[in-house]
């Protein structure tokens, strides 16, 4: 009886600790009001989540995302992270899971 219960709860919980691809998106708009002349700016964020297929240091990375892979270009701010806000110095490893958080248009 204890096992079958275990078993059940690791079953209902393994769909979440497994689901590690979404996307958040945000966007940025100016906006002025015409009655007091004030602007107001809306900041837009997009993320990624999937698993490192290639990186170049300071150049690339490619993420296998649920949605396919997708190719980043990493500019001169990018900086790498780990769960706790700390600059990581090592290079990423192929199939190390990430979060890609960037902003821009379309494809780029």
């Amino acid at each position: 009886m204890k096992k079958s219960m275990i078993t059940l709860a690791c079953a209902m919980i393994a769909p979440i600790a497994f689901a590690q691809t979404s996307a958040t998106t945000t966007t940025e708009r100016t906006k002025v009001n015409p009655v007091t002349g004030t602007t107001t700016t809306e900041t837009t964020t997009t993320s990624t989540d999937g698993t490192v297929t290639t990186y170049t240091p300071g150049k690339t990375i490619v993420v296998k995302s649920e949605a396919g892979p997708v190719s980043f270009v990493l500019g001169t701010a990018a900086r790498i992270v780990d769960g706790a806000g700390k600059i990581i110095t090592a290079p990423l490893r192929s199939g190390q899971k990430v979060r890609v958080y960037y902003t821009g248009t379309g494809e780029n």
